[in-house]
């Protein structure tokens, strides 16, 4: 047992992608640097000390899930398809039992706690791996037997796979901005593997049209609406809807070019909660620009790019299509979520609960993400490209 157990790990550390898990575990430590900062003005000490630990057991949890996730065939595990769709569509459910946990303000209903789990789990995290897997195998499927992305029938197949999720998780848990990371996954996807550029364009007049009638409609929620409003007009609730990001873009504002001081943010440190709401989770990259200022914040952007680009590499010299689409859809995934969280804290995206990948406080959120840099880096064990998809118009 024991001589099997060295001659795996032997073969992951000559064949992972070990440049991807140092770039991983960097901005892990670095975002744990972050938390423990943001978390540094709880009293007692042994609240902060219990945030770094979870998410330092979550790390640990992550690497081993990265080594298993290497090793593992995913086009074997795709041969079981049909078990993942009914894995997607019954974790989610599980929301809507004893084990959901939601947010009173909003009406979320987007974690499950598991006891004896000492965080909570986020479906959502889960699925965009197991969704990604699936539509790759889709798209290869059209490209292989088909051979014809351009068709009506090619486009409303993976279009309707991706809504029929959306619309499934939303109806069960309410979260809209989870819900459009599968959106932007099946974009990116489906435009890697060629579809034809009009279905792009009807998609998004089609989006635009559907809402600009739900806005005049009054179908959209008046909290949904109000997070919209106050991007066109930062004065507009400024102590209600639009009090988190004030803050936050006064906390990076007031950090300057090399920030003030590591645990010494006026903000960042205030024992009034509200200072700077949310800021081990959704704005720790405001604490990062409060207290380590534009440098800081650099550094954080230009880790989570250098793991993105290195996803894209394993994408351009994957061995299969479906491999190429599996890490495209991966490498979305961390997209959205850095373009959405940053954005938000910088007052020019709403506020919908997006973490920043690796560095937000969040166990699930660290575990999922260990695990789908996995499966690209077990895609990049298999030999270099045989194919180069093109695209067709």
């Amino acid at each position: 047992m024991l001589n099997r157990l060295k001659a795996i790990l032997a073969d992951f550390f000559q064949q992972a992608d070990l440049v991807l898990l140092g770039l991983c575990c960097t901005a892990t430590v670095f975002g744990m640097v972050l938390i423990a900062s943001a978390t540094h003005y709880m009293e007692p000490a042994t609240k902060m000390l219990r945030y770094v630990g979870v998410q330092g057991i979550a790390m640990l949890l992550g690497f081993c899930m990265y080594v298993l996730m290497s090793m593992v065939d995913i086009e074997i595990v795709l041969k079981k398809w049909k078990w993942l769709v009914l894995f997607n569509v019954v974790f989610i459910g599980l929301l809507r039992t004893p084990l959901g946990v939601g947010e009173a303000s909003t009406g979320n209903q987007a974690w499950l706690k598991f006891p004896g789990i000492p965080f909570q789990i986020g479906p959502a995290e889960v699925v965009k791996i197991t969704f990604t897997l699936l539509l790759a195998k889709q798209l290869a499927w059209l490209r292989e037997e088909k051979r014809d992305l351009k068709s009506f029938s090619s486009a409303v197949q993976v279009a309707g796979h991706t809504l029929a999720l959306m619309g499934w998780y939303v109806v069960i848990s309410g979260d809209m901005g989870n819900a459009l990371t599968f959106f932007f996954i099946f974009l990116c996807m489906a435009f890697a593997a060629g579809f034809a550029l009009r279905w792009f364009v009807l998609l998004f007049l089609g989006s635009g049209a559907g809402f600009a009638a739900a806005w005049v409609l009054d179908l959209i929620p008046d909290y949904m609406m109000d997070r919209f409003r106050v991007l066109v007009d930062h004065s507009y609730d400024s102590l209600g809807v639009g009090w988190q990001q004030t803050r936050s873009l006064m906390a990076i504002g007031s950090g300057g070019l090399f920030g003030q001081g590591y645990m010494n943010g006026t903000q960042t440190q205030s024992t009034y909660p509200q200072s700077l709401p949310n800021r081990w989770t959704d704005f720790v990259f405001s604490v990062c620009g409060e207290e380590l200022g534009l440098v800081g914040c650099l550094a954080v952007i230009i880790l989570l790019a250098a793991i993105i680009i290195r996803v894209l590499l394993v994408a351009k010299n994957a061995q299969t299509p479906f491999h190429c689409y599996v890490c495209v859809g991966m490498a979305a995934m961390l997209i959205y979520q850095t373009v959405i969280n940053i954005g938000m804290c910088l007052f020019v995206m709403p506020t919908i609960g997006v973490t920043l990948p690796f560095f937000s406080y969040g166990g699930s959120s660290v575990v999922t993400l260990y695990m789908a840099m996995g499966v690209v880096s077990g895609i990049k064990k298999r030999s270099p490209a045989l194919w180069r998809p093109g695209r067709q118009r």
